[in-house]
């Protein structure tokens, strides 16, 4: 990808994306859900990286720390692109817009940059991701498989409940069980959620169950690390699909697990070996009795 985003004379950044597309369909016409999800998260994370190289103006959405970029537009136009050609009957969700039905039930559920506010500030926490579900995107009935890319450390981790998690081809060691208060916790938290009593205490008795915290700010990154277990469990509240569903299903790939539950007003999403979900999600929802 590198190579071709330096070499194309394209007039506009449309026709780079869709020479691009051109050539990665030809070459990826065969290949099988899993090594195509891991390729376009790979040729995504590269096409962006370039693009941030190049310089790339950054857009607020919600808040100043919820932000977009043309590189996360131009990456999520490549997916569905090369989705819409290569997976027609499949559907696709992406966050950054693109939307089409399936005919038959499969999604494509697509983060191009997850961790935007990192990318933009250039640091390196930030990672494409992409998740194909059989259902709706928002309560699949069958999670099939994740792919996450890491660029700056050119890790690509693939798995699923019935594929086993691998980082770049290499086999992970299954999460074993081990107590919350042992492990590092992976999480992000806005700090006007902390001003709401309710959340506050909900989030104040989730961490006190884990030996310590991180808070890097891109959950595919963690979920993924989770589930290669250079980090111990993940918890976050009001995560968006396409946050959730890569990640989750690496997890899984890994033996691990995750839960949603209700507490504080909104929903937590909890992963990573089965016993510490459980220590924190029963946490969480002791606090919302």
């Amino acid at each position: 990808m590198d190579r071709m985003t330096q070499q194309h004379p394209a007039a506009s950044l449309d026709d780079m994306i869709a020479a691009i597309t051109k050539t990665f369909v030809i070459a990826h016409e065969q290949d099988s859900d899993e090594h195509l999800a891991q390729a376009l998260v790979y040729n995504a994370g590269r096409l962006a990286w370039r693009l941030r190289e190049q310089g790339v103006p950054t857009e607020q959405k919600t808040s100043v720390s919820d932000v977009v970029t043309i590189a996360d537009r131009a990456a999520e136009d490549f997916i569905s692109g090369a989705l819409a050609q290569l997976r027609p009957e499949d559907g696709i969700l992406g966050e950054e817009g693109a939307e089409r039905t399936s005919t038959y039930g499969r999604h494509w559920v697509v983060d191009p940059v997850d961790g935007t506010y990192n990318f933009a500030s250039g640091s390196d926490y930030w990672c494409s991701a992409l998740a194909l579900v059989e259902g709706e995107p928002a309560n699949p009935d069958t999670l099939i498989l994740g792919a996450v890319h890491r660029p700056a450390m050119g890790y690509t981790w693939l798995g699923g409940p019935e594929i086993p998690t691998t980082r770049d081809g290499q086999g992970v060691a299954k999460l074993q069980d081990v107590d919350a208060d042992q492990l590092c916790l992976g999480t992000y938290i806005h700090p006007t959620s902390l001003a709401r009593p309710e959340r506050a205490e909900a989030w104040m008795r989730a961490v006190g169950k884990v030996a310590t915290l991180r808070m890097l700010g891109a959950g595919s990154v963690d979920l993924a690390s989770v589930a290669d277990g250079s980090l111990g469990l993940w918890v976050q509240h009001s995560v968006e699909d396409w946050d959730w569903l890569p990640g989750l299903a690496l997890v899984a790939g890994a033996g691990g697990e995750g839960v949603k539950v209700e507490a504080g007003g909104v929903t937590w999403c909890v992963a990573g070996n089965s016993r510490a979900v459980e220590q924190v999600a029963s946490a969480l929802v002791s606090m919302s009795a």
